[in-house]
């Protein structure tokens, strides 16, 4: 007993390891629940959601099978080789050159297919990764476009982005190299097994003593890593998430001196996410070192029972052990043990994938709750006859927005609509074109219920100008056709129409001139102008405005007014307004309050009512009297 006791020593070390991290295991376990972790996808349903974006791929993939198979070769014949030359050279009596050099030989020559297959299996991978993961970054972002406005009103925009770049990347790893290198490894560690097996089995014996603790250990770190990566991946969030808004409104944070606590706040969102990497980090700096404490006592082992087979003359358990035994063996296990290391390595990556893809298919899993019927329809003209039929909505349940409301508009005509804020002007815009689905009653365009229609035909035919004008980085041109196909000719003809043309021909670059993030090098006057260009681009058979004229100086306003005059010959137009003077020549004037409507007619019949609208018109009318003062 007392000449095997260095490998009882090695025993008790490995099982105190393992107690150790059983008991860390388990406390865990018990406080899982009051870690308030998100909800979990199983590893099963995300590989198999993964592998759907894979299936197209598959000959690729077939490809990068049979070139595995050549490195996979490699890592089980070469310390069979290696161990024929050591025992040609141990040969009683000498041994011919000639025997050697054609092992050496075929050895090279097994090396260098396996660099040249290692070679083409990681060009055809990162090729067919990347093609993968640009075609689930599209399926994100096209879902993103399904949502409503509601939904993606409820998500940070830093999310969003966080989700169709971070979280794709990580993803990447997998498709270009872990998920083939994870298959690759589990091949050479059973490979190399039953070549041990055949070799010598009481050795192989004594290497599979420790196969128990690397699946135990595995299961552990399974576990921790998990956790760690999902803290990571929620601390990346809400760091993007911060920044993009915060660096959206940086004006806003200068303006009112809050540099000194938005840095604090920064700070103590970068530290979260400091200490959730350093987690990870930890938990892996555990794991790698204890798959390599088990391989260094397994070489420890060999060396020991080597020793006492080779040197003593022992048979052990029925097997001979000479020197090149030891060697194979000694090779075969580190074939072994690295696959297991690279193991840990890339099941700590692949965690990382399915903690990403679980951000990921979350967002997609959303359903869109605005969506086309199945027998929708398209629409190729519309008169423009719009009516509302005792229309409730609320943004939030019980909360009516609009009550009861009902409306007829003719083709055509310019209808507005008026009233205090909060009275449901805006919100009856967005309805019509879908933004938001109603609660109870009925819209219809030209007829038919707009929810019949499918909605990219209904925006098709409606051209929205808001307030807040929206201009994408670009150039003038691109934010006026929005990558459709108009020559200078046409782009310049609507310029002329809606007024534009003016400023537009000040610029150093024209229609070509930069426009950076939100429009912010243009006035407000001007983002508004381009705004109408590039509705009447368009051609809308139905034209909305919202806070057209709102925040403009007078000078711009004129040629708005001018522009509005023009739009109203083109077809229908909604205006919501505040400045009741852009107004006065709509065919009707709707006036709401408490989500109501309280009076319709147009400019004249409503000052002879002396109704709400009369005091509203009364109260801007003096006060413009005032300013001119």
């Amino acid at each position: 007993m007392r000449e095997y006791l260095p490998l009882l020593i090695v025993g008790a070390i490995i099982g105190t390891f393992a107690a150790v991290l059983i008991l860390a295991y388990a406390l865990v376990k018990d406080k899982k629940e009051s870690m308030g972790f998100d909800r979990n996808m199983k590893d099963g349903e995300l590989m198999k959601r993964l592998l759907r974006y894979a299936k197209p791929y598959w000959a690729n993939f077939l490809l990068v099978g049979v070139v595995m198979l050549l490195s996979i070769s490699y890592n089980i014949i070469s310390p069979i080789l290696i161990s024929d030359i050591e025992r040609v050279i141990q040969t009683e009596g000498g041994f011919e050159f000639n025997d050697v050099i054609w092992r050496v030989i075929l050895y090279a020559g097994i090396l260098i297919v396996s660099l040249v297959g290692t070679y083409v299996q990681s060009i055809v991978l990162q090729k067919t990764g990347q093609k993968i993961i640009s075609r689930l970054r599209e399926d994100a972002f096209t879902h993103i476009e399904s949502l409503s406005h509601a939904q993606l009103s409820k998500i940070p925009v830093g999310k969003l982005v966080t989700r169709v770049t971070n979280d794709t990347n990580a993803i990447s790893m997998m498709f270009t190299g872990m998920l083939v290198n994870l298959i690759k490894n589990v091949f050479v560690i059973l490979g190399v097994l039953v070549a041990m097996l055949f070799i010598n089995y009481m050795l192989t014996l004594m290497v599979l003593c420790f196969v128990p603790f690397i699946v135990l250990f595995t299961v552990i770190f399974r576990k921790f890593s998990r956790k760690a990566y999902r803290q990571v991946k929620n601390g990346t969030t809400d760091i993007n998430t911060y920044l993009s808004e915060h660096l959206s409104g940086m004006k806003i944070i200068q303006i009112f001196n809050r540099e000194g606590r938005k840095m604090d706040e920064f700070n103590a969102k970068n530290e979260k996410l400091y200490a959730a990497q350093r987690g990870q980090i930890f938990v892996f700096g555990i794991f790698r070192p204890i798959v390599y404490m088990l391989y260094i006592s397994s070489v420890l082992c060999l060396f020991f029972l080597g020793a006492k087979g080779a040197l003593d003359g022992k048979v052990i358990l029925g097997q001979i052990i000479d020197g090149a035994t030891i060697v194979a063996f000694y090779m075969f296990i580190s074939r072994f043990f690295n696959p297991i290391q690279s193991l840990a390595e890339q099941f700590h990556r692949l965690q990382s994938a399915f903690a990403s893809a679980e951000k990921i298919f979350t967002v997609m899993d959303i359903q869109p709750d605005v969506v086309d019927e199945e027998d929708a329809i398209e629409l190729e003209t519309v008169r423009g006859e719009i009516e509302f039929k005792n229309v409730w909505f609320a943004y939030n349940e019980g909360e009516w927005i609009l009550k009861d409301v009902s409306f007829y508009v003719n083709a055509n005509d310019t209808v507005a609509f008026v009233g205090a804020t909060g009275s449901g002007k805006t919100t009856i815009l967005s309805l019509l074109c879908r933004n938001y689905d109603i609660q109870k009653g009925e819209i219809l365009l030209d007829g038919i219920n707009i929810r019949h229609i499918k909605i990219s035909s209904l925006r098709k035919h409606f051209g929205q100008m808001l307030q807040d004008v929206f201009l994408f980085a670009g150039t003038v041109r691109s934010n006026i056709v929005l990558r459709d196909e108009f020559d200078d000719e046409q782009v310049m003809e609507v310029c002329r129409y809606v007024n534009a043309d003016k400023f537009i021909a000040k610029l150093g670059g024209g229609l070509d001139e930069e426009v950076r993030e939100r429009g912010n090098n243009f006035s407000a006057g001007q983002r508004q102008l381009l705004s109408f260009a590039r509705t009447i681009i368009h051609k809308p058979e139905v034209m909305i405005l919202d806070e057209a004229t709102a925040n403009i100086d007078t000078e711009t306003e004129v040629l708005i007014q001018d522009s509005l005059t023009r739009m109203m010959n083109i077809g229908t137009m909604l205006i919501v307004a505040h400045r009741l003077s852009t107004i006065q020549h709509a065919d009707n004037i709707i006036v709401l309050s408490d989500g109501k409507i309280i009076e319709q007619g147009n400019h004249h019949e409503l000052l002879r009512q002396r109704g709400r609208y009369y005091e509203l018109y009364m109260l801007q009318y003096n006060k413009e009297q005032l300013k001119n003062k």
